[in-house]
């Protein structure tokens, strides 16, 4: 018997990974990354929805909202290879930026990427939920102290249209991460003299090739492991003989609702449950770690805080600096605003997604 971690404590740690997949996004999507976007929008909404059920459910479990429970089971599947593509997506761009030997995109390419990313975020996860329901033997199960969940028959067939996802887009994922690390090694040695990338980013060469890799390992270490942990838990369960389409369904309508001291004394379902609940605030934690923590993140807080400063009357006028030549920066430009939170940037042509990353990587 495994003792899973008390609800209250997945409460409010789901909750702040929602907040961390919300404090980046703005300048994610300024910036039109759609790979990272699309990741925190997923997993974002994926903790605050796991966040809301473990509250409405917490030592009960009421079929009280069946049409959000049909939502909130709907999109847990789609989670199952949603966040495995956005990952996909992500280092699909990092590859294409990193091996990127003549001029800029075009237009039409740029376009056709930003389709492409779209199709894999969010194309795949509907199949997903497409495919599972050829295996589901109920709208939904409801755990007590857990929320509504998808029900998946353990046929042979489950394997393929549900289990095998993340499995399958991890290994794709896995070629281009082991690329990205092979040409991001190239570059750190062909510009390891170079102390700050040119594009005027302002982030140091080293400590960008440094996240980017690590990023890449996280991806191999995560996805393949964890999938196939899960496809070893459904064959440890015993496969049951497909039948037919009708037999598959036969109580779909039928809502077994399970008591906590039922499901939290078998190994199987406390895994299963708490793994996957939790993988999604390690997510949410391991992005906001990566992108939330960086310099240009440290940038938005500034200005924000200076902004909100000026809102309560207080002065910022030593955390204001000027530029070598006397001229003001950013934030003392905010604090001569009237209020409202302004974030300055620098005259340019907005990035496109194609090249968010080139940019940065000064390809």
């Amino acid at each position: 018997m495994i003792s899973p971690p008390p609800n209250e404590l997945f409460t409010a740690f789901s909750f702040i990974g929602f907040l961390t997949c919300a404090i980046p996004f703005y300048w994610h999507f300024q910036a039109r990354n759609v790979g990272t976007c699309l990741y925190m929008v997923w997993t974002g909404l994926g903790c605050l929805i796991q966040c809301i059920d473990s509250i409405v459910w917490n030592k009960n479990m009421v079929n009280r909202a069946p049409v959000y429970c049909d939502i909130s089971t709907r999109f847990q599947v789609a989670l199952n290879s949603a966040v495995p593509a956005c990952a996909l997506c992500f280092q699909r761009r990092l590859y294409k930026c990193t091996t990127v030997t003549t001029g800029g995109a075009t237009r039409e390419e740029k376009r056709r990427d930003v389709v492409i990313d779209l199709l894999i975020g969010i194309g795949i996860p509907i199949l997903q939920i497409v495919a599972q329901h050829v295996v589901s033997g109920r709208r939904y199960v409801i755990f007590e102290d857990y929320g509504p969940a998808p029900n998946t028959v353990s046929t042979p067939a489950a394997i393929p249209l549900f289990s095998a996802w993340p499995v399958a887009i991890g290994t794709v994922s896995f070629f281009y991460c082991v690329m990205n690390i092979y040409h991001l090694y190239r570059r750190k040695r062909q510009f390891k003299d170079m102390p700050v990338i040119s594009s005027g980013s302002g982030i140091n060469d080293r400590r960008l090739y440094i996240r980017l890799m690590l990023l890449s390992s996280v991806e191999i270490l995560g996805t393949i492991p964890l999938g196939s942990y899960y496809i070893s838990l459904v064959m440890k369960q015993g496969l049951t003989k497909w039948g037919s389409w009708a037999d598959i369904h036969s109580y779909y309508s039928k809502i077994d609702q399970i008591p906590s001291i039922v499901w939290k004394h078998d190994y199987t379902s406390v895994v299963g449950l708490e793994l996957t609940r939790w993988s999604l605030v390690l997510c949410a934690f391991l992005f906001f770690a990566f992108f939330g923590l960086a310099e240009e993140a440290w940038k938005h807080y500034r200005l924000v805080y200076t902004s909100l400063a000026n809102r309560l009357g207080y002065s910022t006028s030593s955390n204001t600096t000027c530029s070598s030549n006397g001229a003001p920066t950013s934030s003392q430009l905010t604090d001569r605003a009237t209020g409202g939170i302004v974030f300055a940037a620098t005259p340019g042509p907005r990035r496109d997604s194609a090249i968010s990353y080139s940019d940065q990587l000064s390809i």
